[in-house]
């Protein structure tokens, strides 16, 4: 560090051990929030997701895997800055999600954020963090996100290309069957995973009833009855935990026993505890791996159980590790100590990035899209979601 920066730093320093306010001219063109107490430059990650609403525990569980990575680096102590975490809560709702951009956005401080979770939220706000330079690294899964031209947007997790296959693959190669009754929550999110798995079903020889069910319907009884009665012998659900709930227990109280798959918004210990024995046997599939059985997450699980006393849920470890993807590019770019730690810059270096996680490599395409597959299935038993293991595998071994 030169002799004006680290003049720079100590300024800085002591006007922090002095309680002084004016840390803005402080890192200025470095992002920085400011600086603490030891002369390290401050940084903030974000996160956007539902921290409130009826999808809050799909967003608590990402929080807390971003939360506990910035703990975890700033005890670490070999990171020549400080990380802090800056939460902006959307509800899930696309309507919503502009305004909790803009929170993140506003803060120069926050270099890049884990969201947005939904792919509403996602489409909502993307053109915005893009203007900001911005980056986000998402788990939203719609695949026409990255054609938006939304340049700050890298996905964390394949797309629902490959969920959607996942699907299809797994009740026409694995279950022989011949007619599937598909149904979405009319969200961006599950009207597109719908597409895929329409597509491909008919791809595959395989008939097709399709109906879109609102997300908070009062009453799934004519929805479940139509199920029912339309000789299907599977059913695919594309949707949350919050409405795949009441819809299986109006599956259960009719009488539909085929088998039954849902999509990665239902993955969630909340769906088992709201449907009740109507979540028994439902086949649930997700682009994340099962933290809590995972050989390679066996310590996050641990280290995560201590800290919020429960287990991982839905995403946790995939934005622990987006968390830490963001961490180490700022590492990379010298950050706290004099290196050009931009938005931009971070931006770029992210979406070059080659990061080895503990859930998957993370590397991207040109328009930020994950440059990976892997769909992993799970079964809901004895009240509990058990892995059955990747789709591909389960397929191929018969």
């Amino acid at each position: 560090m030169n002799r004006r920066k680290l003049s720079m730093v100590s300024m800085c320093a002591a006007l922090a051990v002095t309680g002084a306010t004016a840390l803005t001219g402080c890192n200025k063109d470095s992002g920085a929030a400011g600086v603490a107490a030891d002369g390290k430059a401050i940084y903030k990650i974000g996160f956007q997701g539902p921290l409130t609403g009826e999808s809050s525990a799909i967003g608590v569980n990402m929080e807390n895997g971003v939360k506990l990575a910035v703990k975890q680096a700033n005890a670490r102590g070999d990171l020549a800055f400080h990380v802090e975490y800056a939460a902006s809560d959307d509800a899930g709702s696309p309507d919503q999600s502009p305004a909790a951009a803009q929170k993140l956005i506003d803060d120069e401080s926050v270099l890049g954020l884990v969201g947005p979770a939904f792919s509403g939220a996602a489409k909502a706000s993307g053109r915005l963090y893009s203007e900001a330079g911005l980056v986000s690294v998402s788990h939203a899964s719609n695949p026409s996100l990255p054609e938006l031209g939304f340049r700050s947007f890298v996905r964390s997790v394949p797309n629902d290309n490959a969920q959607g296959g996942a699907m299809v693959t797994y009740f026409t190669k694995q279950l022989g069957t011949k007619k599937v009754y598909l149904v979405d929550d009319k969200s961006e999110y599950g009207v597109g995973l719908s597409k895929v798995a329409e597509k491909q079903l008919k791809e595959a020889g395989v008939e097709v009833v399709k109906a879109s069910v609102p997300s908070k319907t009062p009453d799934y009884t004519a929805a479940a009855t139509a199920v029912k009665h339309s000789g299907a012998d599977a059913l695919i659900y594309n949707g949350l935990y919050s409405d795949a709930a009441p819809f299986a227990k109006k599956l259960k109280d009719i009488g539909f026993d085929k088998p039954k798959i849902a999509s990665d918004g239902t993955y969630d210990k909340k769906f088992t505890e709201l449907a009740g024995d109507a979540a028994e046997g439902w086949l649930l599939t997700c682009q994340c791996l099962d933290a809590n059985v995972d050989p390679g997450t066996k310590q996050f699980a641990e280290d995560y159980k201590t800290e919020y006393k429960a287990p991982p849920g839905l995403y946790a470890a995939e934005s622990y590790d987006a968390t830490n993807l963001i961490i180490e590019q700022i590492k990379a770019l010298g950050g706290g100590d004099g290196g050009d730690v931009r938005r931009e810059a971070v931006l770029e270096k992210v979406k070059k990035a080659h990061y080895k996680g503990l859930t998957r490599q993370f590397s991207f395409k040109e328009n930020g899209e994950f440059a990976g597959n892997g769909i992993y299935l799970s079964e809901v038993k004895g009240g509990r979601i058990t892995l059955k293991g990747n789709v591909d595998t389960l397929v191929s071994a018969g």
